[in-house]
């Protein structure tokens, strides 16, 4: 009986992605009919609210909120009323793919300063104190008015050709990636720096008790410490990258990617404003995407984000005695 209590009490369960998919999908069936409703509400009520002569704040017109239907539907169809005109789907998917790259890459460089950066001050208060006021204030500066600066310097010849071609980037494309690393930097900075100060003290003075060198110290208790934090900010700056790659691609002048895609649908917004909502919708999956491959790659790093005990200190201490007796 005993052994059979488990067993009849225990309920199976779902798969975890088959879960985040549901509450996904019921989110966004949820968003979809309140959009819905809003609209057959400000119809119904000549957009105003209900027993009162104050208006809705958004006009429940099809110009201002199309059906979701249509706005799917439209995925579906031509761009334009030519015979050799793509599918608005697959032409927005080829634009996601390119302004992907672009992120990508300025994703790649502005992780990688943001963790030097972080790996610096932990090292160094006396740099934190002197150059953190200055990581904080460029965040402070207006990122539109940046994006033209980093494109003008770009167009004259400011990167070099070797790192440029090495990302199959052209000099407009490389720009775009920097303005991406631009917003990158930052959250992998901060977090970096906690990260690598998360360590027990006493953990630390135990590795430096066995003669542990301030690299080993950092390559084998500071870095392993900080994964968690660093992950966390490689989410935040996955989102982060994608904005910056579709705002660079507004002054950069491109014929592709999905800045050129918005901007060119809002030009058309009257006569087809599902199309603008669609590359919206085709902006924020690739967002969402972006992130999934980061929360991916952090359970197969982090597995399932378990941090080492301070028992596996004493034995990473162990390890740098014996490098230094060898």
């Amino acid at each position: 009986m005993t052994a059979l209590a488990p067993t009849l009490g225990s309920h199976p369960r779902l798969p975890r992605w088959l879960v985040r998919t549901l509450v996904f999908g019921g989110i966004f069936l949820g968003l979809a009919l309140l959009w819905e409703g809003y609209k057959a509400l400000g119809q119904a009520t000549d957009g105003l609210i209900p027993f009162t002569s104050v208006r809705l704040p958004v006009r429940p017109d099809d110009s201002s909120m199309p059906h979701v239907f249509d706005i799917f539907a439209a995925l579906f169809r031509p761009v334009s009323r030519a015979r050799d005109a793509d599918i608005l789907g697959w032409l927005l998917i080829k634009n996601a793919a390119i302004t992907w790259h672009r992120a990508a890459v300025g994703f790649f460089i502005g992780s990688l300063a943001g963790f030097g950066l972080g790996a610096l001050f932990a090292r160094s208060r006396l740099l934190e104190r002197g150059i953190m006021p200055f990581v904080v204030a460029s965040q402070t500066v207006p990122l539109i008015a940046i994006a033209p600066m980093i494109v003008i310097w770009g167009g004259s010849g400011a990167w070099p050709s070797w790192l440029v071609s090495a990302f199959r980037l052209d000099d407009a494309g490389f720009s775009v990636a920097i303005i991406s690393a631009y917003l990158t930097f930052f959250p992998v900075t901060i977090n970096s720096l906690r990260g690598l100060r998360s360590p027990d003290p006493a953990a630390v003075e135990l590795m430096r008790s066995y003669a542990a060198t301030e690299t080993q110290v950092l390559t084998k208790l500071r870095m392993p410490a900080s994964i968690p934090y660093v992950f966390t900010a490689l989410k935040i700056s996955a989102t982060a990258s994608v904005i910056g790659a579709i705002i660079g691609e507004l002054p950069a002048g491109l014929g592709d990617g999905l800045g050129r895609s918005l901007l060119t649908f809002s030009y058309y917004y009257i006569s087809g404003p599902e199309k603008l909502y669609a590359a919206i919708v085709v902006s924020a999956l690739l967002g969402i995407t972006f992130v999934s491959l980061v929360s991916l790659a952090e359970r197969v790093v982090v597995r399932r984000g378990r941090r080492r005990p301070i028992e596996d200190v004493v034995g990473v201490a162990s390890d740098a005695v014996e490098e230094l007796g060898g």
